[in-house]
């Protein structure tokens, strides 16, 4: 029933619950396979973030509960790591030297004009403010700005999957309704799952919004073309809270086998696997 997440967040980071109830919630749902992947440390705090010092506790907790579970889920560790600089990415020997199941790659912050690094994975319409009030109303300068921080991050490296691959659409067409549609915008994204599949990153089906906005990321529209690149991809939910592990995941598969999948990827006896798509 590819009944599997590999993208979640416990109270060593933002999540609202511990690692084990995170389990439970997934062995009553019938996962065979459930990975944790706290926000990797950043070079300043955030409220959002793990501190290098809890990173002891949450692969000692992670692996109390693999060995007390051992019987009855597959459970996997990970991260999911900001590319922020050349100094902070997935790619750096600090996180390649974690002993890690799997790395998540995603971009969650971008450079304004004076230096200051800011949030822009935030609500609409507190997306729409920062562009107004941080970005001088540019909206295109702050989708190059991310794209480019999306490519450079998939050229250096360091992880397996691209988180949420372009979650930005949702907020930068809230503040501009068709840039969509318009041509360099289609171009830029293509451009991006192109070098996507040059590298061969599996990339995410992130359904942490689906509920509540009926949105998946990637764009369900580049479904199809991710398809004819050959990526890999998995669905994940993203979840913050035990109870919405599963949200969305019939729906994300189903319009992935509309876009001619047939598998997707799960992690099972250490090794990610093609498993068949069903619906």
């Amino acid at each position: 029933m590819n009944l599997t997440n590999y993208h979640s967040h416990c109270l060593y980071c933002d999540g609202r619950a511990d690692m084990e109830a995170f389990v439970r919630f997934a062995l009553s749902g019938g996962f065979s396979s459930y990975g944790f992947s706290s926000h990797a440390p950043l070079p300043f705090p955030t409220s959002w973030t793990m501190e290098w010092d809890r990173m002891d506790d949450y692969l000692s907790e992670f692996h109390r509960l693999k060995a007390k579970y051992a019987d009855r889920i597959e459970l996997y560790v990970g991260l999911e790591i900001d590319y922020l600089d050349e100094t902070s990415h997935p790619g750096i020997a600090r996180f390649r030297d974690l002993p890690l199941d799997y790395r998540i790659g995603s971009v969650h912050m971008l450079p304004t004009a004076d230096g200051e690094v800011v949030d822009i994975d935030v609500p609409a319409d507190t997306f729409c403010r920062l562009v107004d009030v941080r970005f001088g109303g540019d909206l295109d300068r702050v989708v190059h700005l991310y794209y480019d921080r999306l490519l450079r991050m998939v050229e250096l490296g360091g992880f397996d999957i691209v988180g949420h691959a372009d979650k930005m659409h949702y907020n930068a067409s809230c503040y501009r309704r068709g840039l969509l549609d318009e041509e360099w915008y289609d171009d830029l994204v293509r451009s991006y799952f192109q070098e996507i599949a040059r590298h061969g990153y599996q990339v995410e089906v992130n359904t942490k919004s689906y509920l509540d906005k009926h949105v998946l990321f990637p764009n369900v529209r580049y479904f199809s073309y991710l398809n004819r690149l050959g990526i890999r991809v998995q669905v994940n939910s993203d979840a913050h809270y035990p109870e919405r592990i599963n949200d969305g995941r019939r729906e994300a598969l189903q319009a992935l086998h509309r876009a001619g999948y047939r598998s997707v990827m799960e992690l099972h006896d250490g090794t990610w696997q093609p498993v068949p798509l069903t619906v």
